[in-house]
């Protein structure tokens, strides 16, 4: 198969774009911000939320960070006297000559269910192109472990290619055996696929897969919420995990052993209210006992084809599915009023932009959103930025 045909795409779950993601301010204050040690995901959504953004964070003195629940003077005075301006621009220079670029938890941009995971990164370092979709992606993990057997590597090719055949997106980590596999398969399907780094996303590993980042990039991306030039430390994997898991709809475990990686987000996916799969192996086959367990503990579906996963996730053969309508009477015309102001746009809306919109005082709508967002119609974001969960019926 020549390398035009291997990207023909083989449904709308491929459409992409490159996001014009600028060096402005409010990205570099999020970048300086991620540097400050002790200062991670949580921590940043809970001092953007309690000053509004980034930037304000940084403006802010160390008595009124200190004042934020969770932080404490220590991290407080650290974070007021921080000054990272040359590696930051280390990172954006980087960044730049990698080709990447930055999407944070605010932009239109910003994976639609990795939003909706309890720690979504702040930001992703970007290289490629992400799909184009408000509405929860047709896409699915598949993992496994680095020392595949044949018989994975079969499982791994049939699956792969009747997901991609499905419309289905595939989420990987790049790493030796199932993630490699699932990755040439899906491109080789005329599919495209996302990969979740370890590393900076300017350092890819293993090095023997950058042919392969390389192809994927075309029409699918490369994430990390590492700093460019990082090295792949093992502790990043772990984590990492919980955005592959994250990106999709389910996890579907092909190949593991008692322990590894794959356990690790298939396990995640379903804290994180997603599906997990696992396709069984031979009893006296050491690379099947962790799937076998999985299905055993009923922490995983057994897979033995993509209808099961179809079944599963309550989706008929090539039925792409729709954004879920709530029909929800009892609102009121502030509530009506907000969500009218939400549709019009593509992305969140921060609570200035939204009041000036709805014509209501920041007070009065904050008192609402809170309803809507105990209804199930509205989600807050960090630096109080709101968007709709799902279209509301009429």
């Amino acid at each position: 198969m020549t390398g035009k045909s291997r990207r023909r795409r083989a449904s709308s779950a491929c459409s992409s774009s490159v996001p014009d993601i600028p060096d402005d301010t409010e990205r570099r204050a999020l970048v300086a911000l991620s540097l400050v040690p002790g200062v991670g995901s949580r921590r940043m959504r809970t001092l953007m939320s309690s000053m509004g953004s980034a930037e304000a964070v940084l403006g802010a003195s160390a008595a009124s960070l200190a004042s934020v629940p969770g932080i404490g003077r220590d991290l407080a005075v650290q974070i007021a006297t921080a000054d990272y301006g040359k590696a930051v621009d280390e990172q954006f220079s980087r960044a730049e000559k990698a080709g990447a670029g930055i999407v944070t938890l605010g932009d239109p941009n910003y994976p639609f269910l990795l939003r909706q995971i309890h720690d979504p990164p702040v930001f992703l370092w970007m290289r490629g192109r992400l799909p184009v979709s408000d509405a929860p992606a047709r896409a699915l993990a598949v993992v496994g472990t680095r020392r595949m057997s044949p018989y994975g590597l079969r499982v791994t090719g049939e699956l792969t290619q009747a997901l991609v055949r499905e419309g289905f997106l595939i989420v990987s980590g790049l790493a030796y055996g199932v993630d490699a596999a699932a990755h040439r398969v899906a491109l080789d399907a005329g599919g495209c696929t996302i990969a979740v780094l370890g590393s900076g996303i300017d350092r890819i590993y293993p090095a023997r897969h950058t042919r392969l980042a390389e192809e994927l990039m075309v029409e699918g991306a490369l994430l990390s919420e590492y700093a460019p030039g990082a090295a792949p430390d093992g502790v990043h994997f772990p984590r990492r995990n919980r955005i592959v898991s994250g990106l999709a709809l389910g996890t579907l475990v092909v190949e593991a052993y008692e322990e590894g990686g794959a356990l690790i987000t298939a396990r995640l996916a379903v804290e994180q209210n997603r599906e997990a799969f696992a396709v069984p192996g031979s009893v006296h086959s050491p690379s099947s006992a962790g799937v076998n367990r999985l299905i055993q503990k009923g922490e995983a579906k057994l897979v033995q084809s993509v209808e099961d996963i179809l079944e599963e996730l309550d989706m008929g053969s090539r039925a792409v599915p729709a954004p879920i309508m709530k029909d929800i009477p009892a609102l009121s015309l502030e509530e009506t009023t907000l969500c009218q102001a939400l549709s019009t746009t593509t992305g969140p809306l921060h609570i200035n932009t939204l009041c000036l919109s709805a014509g209501m005082d920041p007070a009065t709508a904050l008192v609402h959103l809170l309803d809507l967002e105990l209804k199930g119609i509205v989600k807050q974001l960090a630096g109080k930025q709101f968007f709709l969960v799902a279209p509301v019926a009429s």
